[in-house]
């Protein structure tokens, strides 16, 4: 058997199989940094429940002060089921309705910063250790959801970073590009707080 003659096709089903493997990387890239995407959205949803069950307990505390202002713990309730009932799958989420659930969190922010405020006027809650821990709970979580809202955005950066260079592109067209959290329309101007 005269080896020659197998050469030219033992070297271009090599250069085939290098080929093939290459793709099979890049997609496989693509899978697991749209993974990750997903997981750091999960931990953003996790650290806006950890804030809504607090929000929850926070406001039956508050209620505990029979004179409290109904009006301000009504805006927080709404405001809390209003953020809950906007879901995303992060797998075909869409700016528009990233922008949604930006809105409806953004809603129970400041119904949240009002009631805050608003307790700057009753001493005895103020004193109360429950609703301090509270407090001092909510302020974590607020952190832990910029982190997580920071750490999705990066995640979504390296994302489209990848997906959307050549040549994974032309590999991964089943993959699009993922947009990012953004700070609601007025967050660059200060809150403006009256008693």
């Amino acid at each position: 058997m005269d080896f020659k003659k197998f050469l030219p096709w033992i070297v271009g089903i090599g250069f085939i199989l290098i080929i093939a493997f290459w793709v099979m990387g890049i997609m496989n890239t693509g899978l697991q940094k749209d993974q990750a995407v997903n997981k750091e959205w999960g931990n953003v949803n996790t650290a806006y429940q950890r804030r809504n069950d607090l929000i929850g307990n926070l406001v039956n505390t508050v209620k505990g002060a029979a004179d409290f202002e109904k009006s301000t713990l009504t805006a927080v309730i709404e405001a809390r089921a209003k953020a809950t009932s906007v879901t995303i799958d992060p797998a075909n989420v869409t700016p528009e309705q990233l922008a949604a659930f930006n809105s409806a969190q953004s809603g129970v922010s400041s119904s949240l910063s009002r009631l805050l405020v608003s307790v700057e006027q009753y001493p005895t809650l103020k004193a109360n250790e429950n609703f301090l821990k509270l407090q001092d709970e909510l302020a974590s979580t607020e952190n832990q959801i910029l982190t997580a809202r920071t750490r999705f955005n990066e995640s979504v950066q390296d994302y489209n970073g990848y997906v959307l260079a050549m040549p994974q592109s032309i590999f991964l067209g089943k993959y699009k590009e993922k947009p990012y959290f953004k700070a609601v329309e007025g967050a660059d101007k200060p809150v403006e707080v009256k008693f």
